[in-house]
């Protein structure tokens, strides 16, 4: 598996090179440089890339969803960061509204400003378009929630912990949507599962 994942690297990044010889103004060389800078962390640079494929191309799926995804990820993007890329996963939406990426992108950026009745759409669209989606069925069942609908939240926490069954938060979640739709024997297994979880998470020491 070791040379397996290397030779498939070199393949890529000979694959890389060519492109970059012999269409260095295509979409795909300036996507693979713009990839390659984001994860060497040169996130200007990448920034650059991915705002000329949005102007180069911009009905073109997938470029306003990078541009935002790394508005997100990078550390120094300034206070309106997030604003900024929630119109770029927006227009991602206009040009495919099957992006489920998008749609639970936005809903989490939604539900953590605590607007879980604007979160929910994008969280359930996430969840029907990719049915595997478990971080989108975490976001869902949490937003149901804080929404006091407890029993509609159980089935979404339950399709999250059959894929998560590791991620403590899960079980936090079901064991409170359980609790408050009076089901108290299955919530505190759930508890229970949670403290173990939690217990076992490794904590940083303070210096």
């Amino acid at each position: 598996m070791f040379v397996i994942v290397h030779a498939y690297s070199d393949l890529s990044t000979r694959t890389a090179q060519d492109l970059g010889r012999t269409a260095p103004q295509s979409l795909a060389a300036h996507k693979l440089n713009a990839e390659a800078l984001e994860m060497q962390g040169k996130w200007e640079a990448a920034q650059h890339e991915y705002e000329w494929m949005v102007q180069k191309e911009p009905n073109a799926r997938g470029n306003h969803f990078l541009l935002g995804r790394l508005l997100l990820s990078r550390p120094d993007a300034g206070p309106d960061a997030a604003e900024h890329a929630k119109q770029e996963f927006q227009k991602e939406l206009e040009i495919d509204p099957s992006n489920a990426g998008a749609h639970y992108i936005l809903g989490e950026l939604a539900r953590r400003d605590n607007k879980c009745e604007e979160a929910l759409p994008n969280l359930t669209q996430a969840t029907n378009l990719d049915p595997n989606f478990a971080e989108a069925y975490l976001g869902r069942g949490i937003c149901l929630v804080s929404l006091k609908k407890y029993e509609d939240a159980i089935a979404p926490l339950r399709s999250a912990e059959r894929m998560m069954p590791q991620n403590p938060e899960v079980h936090h979640a079901l064991g409170t949507a359980l609790q408050r739709s009076g089901h108290n024997d299955e919530a505190q297994k759930e508890f229970a599962i949670h403290e173990t979880l939690r217990s076992a998470t490794p904590t940083e020491k303070p210096e």
